[in-house]
């Protein structure tokens, strides 16, 4: 064996460069070969590969099934070298009706439910094509299309499927690629003709005026679109956005004044028993004080029944709760993002969605055409022969009887073609009757009338248009709003107005007394506790307590700056110690909670450092939607948020730890919504102990002895903002506070 053959070839790259190189290729090959659909027929290359074989099996809608696995190895052996369990998954979904708007297969066997159970084994499961797939795929043997060569080279394969049927629309499409993903909702095929039609008349029409036609999304499951028309035509406009959809439901009368709702559609993609039990863990939870019990009445319709928790529940108020709660209510993210004829990933408005299949349509009638038109002038060129030979019979006889070679004298006698010679040679006796010379005749009459039609066709764009109409109205007509199939299942509603949400109507209004300890153990006990009913762990004590109610928000403030809200009726009660805080917010563990109070709307708050720098802050502004909390005071190294006071008063007074005391206006603290404040005392190598607002006409009081000593006349210790301050007055406390 020779050097140069048993010598490695070793090429030198950098790491960086080979892995961008296979990346890319790995990411362009699950853009175009795996996630994104084509714009002309809205299938992925799995998808027209199991048509495309089932229709080689000629499984055809009235004939009969074939096992799914006989399909599927016909898939991954001659077209698909990918793994079964994939290819059966994506069969399976083109046969599930609460998952396909119009489905493509017709199983037969267990192919799953909306519950989410899955398809039975391929070999226990049947399949053919449905009509919907035919029309999808008429047109395959005229040339409409081109093929290219299977993996292998063995066989050919269609690059893309003719269409008659608008695929990506009516059914919709998802996948995730590398870097992009498309998410594309199910549409009514009666109303994309409809726009369709209309965009043929009008090529310019923009997204806005296909929305008369295509009037949003239609789910297989139903539900009911709570969007209103000028969103929805921003989404179709833009190629993208949130579109809300929500559960149908109705009220049942069980009389003597009792009631259940029951839910008769879900909406799409929503896997029903997780629904339900997600419901159920709410329930168990006692997150839904209004509803008292949910059951699965479900058989082939979907029955989900809800019992509320008396007559008296408003049954608007129950499922708004409920929407805003659980997938009872979705926002699907729509993205047509989509393979365009030259295999592009693109973004595209609903116009040009609808444009790119009438585009493809055009192009498949002009290919069948041309394809016809050389079928016919094979065909009208054998005629013209059979013509010849019977105008001529006794001598093309006399010629096939006597000569060796007839064929070449034929040719040369009659000025017939080599086709034309070799099918009169090739003619049976029986077809030399008259009768058979009539049929010729008319035959050939109706080919050349068919011909004038077919290239006035091709010359004609009006006449393109006007074919393209007919074929979109025969669609229509077989799958469109009058059929079973084709009937509007998602109701179109509007954006509709949420039900006011009180609080108090959702939770049980009791009195709690909330107890947080210096360790940070919070607990909520049932009416109002004393301070001697209240027992600590060994080494801690109380920080604060509050009497407050179920259903008021209690504000906490830490040393970070953030804000956290916990409703009353989620703390722990009060047997033991209570829970961690940290359990029910994210607190972190060098964080300390120094302010716990019940949140009011509309009230003035004043926060600061242990710098001595803060600002005023609304009420409305600190409530935290999570856990996390809501950060409102900046704080820079070392510092730490100090106290929070609400704004009561004209006049504020503030001492650091130096023991100064500052008077100044009120309205010197700027209001923010967010930040590190303003310097309210000046410090050097000091603190801030404490601060109070107090109207100034009344004096500042603060405590002396056993009580509460006011301090009438303040003048002595105004001065401005940011200012240093004197000591305080005779008998102020030593621990320099103020309450």
């Amino acid at each position: 064996m020779s050097e140069e053959l048993t010598t490695p070839k070793i090429q030198e790259q950098q790491l960086a460069d080979a892995l961008s190189e296979r990346y890319l290729a790995y990411a362009l090959s699950t853009i175009v070969a795996r996630s994104l659909p084509d714009v002309r027929d809205g299938l992925k290359p799995v998808h027209r590969r199991l048509l495309w074989a089932m229709r080689q099996l000629k499984l055809d809608p009235d004939k009969g099934f074939k096992k799914c696995a006989r399909v599927v190895g016909d898939v991954i052996g001659k077209y698909h070298p990918h793994g079964d369990s994939s290819v059966y998954e994506a069969m399976v979904r083109l046969a599930q009706s609460f998952a396909v708007r119009y489905p493509l297969v017709d199983g037969q066997g267990n192919f799953g439910n909306i519950d989410g159970d899955g398809a039975a084994a391929m070999r226990y499961t049947e399949a053919r094509l449905t009509a919907v797939a035919l029309a999808l795929m008429e047109g395959l043997d005229d040339d409409a299309v081109d093929f290219e060569p299977t993996y292998d080279g063995e066989d050919e394969e269609p690059c893309v499927m003719p269409a008659a049927f608008p695929n990506l629309l009516a059914n919709g499409s998802n996948g995730i690629a590398v870097g992009m993903a498309t998410n594309i909702p199910p549409h009514n095929v009666g109303e994309i003709c409809d726009a369709a039609l209309y965009l043929l008349r009008h090529p310019e029409a923009p997204t806005e005026k296909l929305i008369d036609f295509i009037q949003g999304p239609d789910f297989p499951t139903g539900g009911i679109l709570v969007e209103d028309k000028a969103n929805i035509v921003k989404v179709y406009t833009e190629g993208r956005g949130a579109l809300k959809l929500r559960a149908k439901w109705e009220r049942e009368d069980l009389g003597h004044g009792q009631y259940q709702i029951v839910i008769t559609e879900i909406p799409y993609g929503v896997i029903k028993s997780d629904l339900i039990m997600r419901i159920a863990k709410l329930l168990s939870e006692k997150k839904l004080p209004l509803l008292a019990d949910v059951r699965d009445e479900s058989s082939e319709d979907v029955r989900i029944v809800l019992e509320p928790k008396s007559r008296l529940v408003i049954p608007e108020q129950l499922m708004e709760h409920l929407f805003k709660n659980t997938d009872l209510q979705i926002n699907f993210n729509l993205n047509m993002n989509v393979l365009t004829s030259n295999h592009t990933p693109k973004v595209m408005s609903l116009a040009e969605v609808v444009g790119a299949w009438l585009k493809h349509r055009e192009e498949v009638l002009i290919r069948r055409s041309r394809f016809r038109l050389e079928k016919i002038a094979h065909r009208m060129e054998l005629l013209q022969g059979f013509l010849t030979a019977y105008l001529n019979l006794d001598r093309v006889i006399e010629i096939i009887r006597n000569e060796d070679e007839p064929k070449p004298i034929m040719m040369t006698e009659f000025a017939l073609t080599d086709v034309q010679a070799e099918a009169v040679l090739n003619m049976k006796l029986r077809s030399l009757r008259k009768l058979e010379e009539m049929q010729l005749r008319n035959e050939f009459e109706e080919l050349a009338l068919e011909k004038a039609g077919l290239e006035n066709l091709l010359a004609d764009d009006m006449a393109r248009k006007e074919k393209l109409t007919q074929e979109i109205k025969q669609i229509q007509k077989d799958f469109g709003i009058k059929t079973e199939l084709g009937r509007r299942r998602t109701q179109i509603a509007g954006a509709v107005q949420e039900v006011e949400m009180n609080i108090e109507t959702l939770i049980e209004k009791e009195a709690i007394t909330v107890v947080l300890s210096k360790q940070g153990w919070i607990r909520a006990l049932k009416g109002n506790a004393g301070t001697e009913d209240l027992k600590f762990k060994e080494g801690d004590s109380l920080a604060f307590k509050i009497n407050t109610y179920t259903t008021d928000h209690i504000m906490l403030f830490a040393t970070n700056g953030r804000f956290y809200s916990i409703l009353g009726n989620d703390i722990a009660g009060g047997r033991g110690f209570g829970e961690p805080i940290r359990l029910s917010i994210d607190l972190p563990e060098d964080a300390d909670v120094v302010e716990m109070f019940i949140f009011k709307p509309d009230q003035k708050l004043l926060v600061a450092s242990r710098s001595g720098k803060g600002f005023v802050v609304d009420s409305n502004n600190i409530i935290a939607q999570t856990r996390a909390g809501k950060i409102i005071l900046n704080l820079a190294d070392n510092d730490k948020a100090y106290l929070c006071r609400e704004v009561a008063g004209d006049s504020v007074a503030v001492i650091g730890n130096n023991r100064k005391l500052l008077v100044f206006k009120a309205d010197e603290i700027p209001a923010m919504t967010r930040g590190s404040g303003v310097i309210l005392q000046k410090y050097n190598d000091a603190k801030l102990s404490d601060v109070r607002f107090f109207n100034w006409a009344e004096g500042l009081p603060y405590p002396s002895g056993n009580g509460i000593h006011i301090e009438p006349d303040m003048t002595l210790w105004l001065g401005r903002r940011a200012s240093v301050g004197k000591v305080p007055p005779v008998g102020f406390p030593r621990n320099n506070k103020f309450y």
